[in-house]
């Protein structure tokens, strides 16, 4: 991700937060955590223009007012303070995808948002000659196959740091580089499934993390913010204690079976993954720097979903 667009989504974070704040505080008390992830957001939002601010002070304006409609134990007054806070990078890194958690302590309840804005992408993992995909992704090491699989592309890339070449300088990135990790890769997943049939749940809490949350995505051009509910264990969309939510979410299951891992037709540098109950994703491959590095980035959209998480478009007002 461009410093730009860290920017820009950090400026999403601190806007949401402060929205959710304002309007939480005209029902019940409520209480940001500034830590070191609030003070980066607050930076980040100091830095657009006035235009740029309405902008997402829109887009958070209708996902804040959606979000209450769906959790009513936000608005609920109990005498308790509620608190909202940024999380670190690095619970994503840990598998927690949640930017921002709304807490209430006396009740041991929280949930969590996913902001992204003008983006779709799921995860933006990497492969080397020393990270292990299989134990990151699904708790399963990486077999010695797929080791010598990759050895030779990683020896190649290796050289050309050497020689300080840069990545669009390469003869043929297709057949040296691409298609031969991904081979490595889908042998590897496919050989792996064969012996762990957990793969296909465990891929899925990897790539949209181990909690729920809701995902709220900001698209501009459109006006529009879109929220998808991720209710995998059954923990949003609760009952208040006199209020039930005004939309109806359901638990959506993981799958328990792979169906197909491929190259897509006509790409060299991105394969799909099906699983049963309509979960869909693709993984594509790409250099991350202008220089030759020996790791290599993916960009892993979801291109399907089963129908029980809802998708629910917000025009902006």
């Amino acid at each position: 991700m461009s410093n730009k667009s860290n920017n820009q989504g950090r400026a999403y974070e601190f806007i949401c937060l402060t929205t959710l704040k304002n309007e939480i505080q005209k029902i019940r008390p409520v209480n940001i955590i500034k830590n070191s992830s609030y003070f980066a957001a607050e930076r980040a939002w100091s830095t657009l223009s006035k235009a740029m601010q309405e902008t997402y002070k829109a887009s958070s304006s209708i996902a804040v007012a959606k979000i209450f409609d769906l959790e009513p134990r936000i608005a609920e007054n109990n005498n308790d303070i509620l608190e909202l806070f940024i999380q670190s990078d690095a619970e994503g890194k840990e598998g927690d995808v949640r930017d921002i958690l709304i807490i209430r302590n006396n009740i041991q309840w929280e949930i969590g948002l996913s902001l992204k804005h003008n983006h779709f992408a799921v995860k933006h993992s990497r492969l080397s000659k020393v990270l292990d995909f299989g134990k990151k992704w699904y708790d399963v090491p990486c077999s010695l196959d797929y080791w010598n699989d990759i050895k030779p592309v990683f020896d190649y890339l290796d050289i050309e740091k050497k020689k300080k070449t840069k990545f669009k300088e390469l003869p043929n990135k297709d057949n040296d580089i691409y298609i031969p990790l991904l081979n490595a890769l889908i042998n590897e997943i496919n050989r792996q499934y064969k012996y762990h049939k957990d793969i296909p749940g465990k891929l899925v809490e990897y790539l949209l993390g181990k909690y729920d949350f809701y995902k709220v995505i900001s698209i501009d051009k459109e006006r529009t913010t879109q929220i998808q509910s991720y209710n995998l264990h059954g923990t949003l969309n609760q009952n208040g204690i006199s209020k039930q939510p005004t939309i109806q979410i359901p638990i959506a299951s993981l799958p328990t079976r792979i169906v197909r891992l491929d190259f897509v037709p006509g790409k060299t540098n991105t394969v799909e993954l099906y699983m049963d109950g309509g979960w869909q994703f693709t993984f594509r491959i790409h250099n991350a720097e202008t220089y030759v590095i020996p790791s290599l980035k993916f960009d892993i959209q979801i291109v399907g979903m089963p129908t029980a998480i809802i998708t629910i478009n917000c025009l902006w007002k």
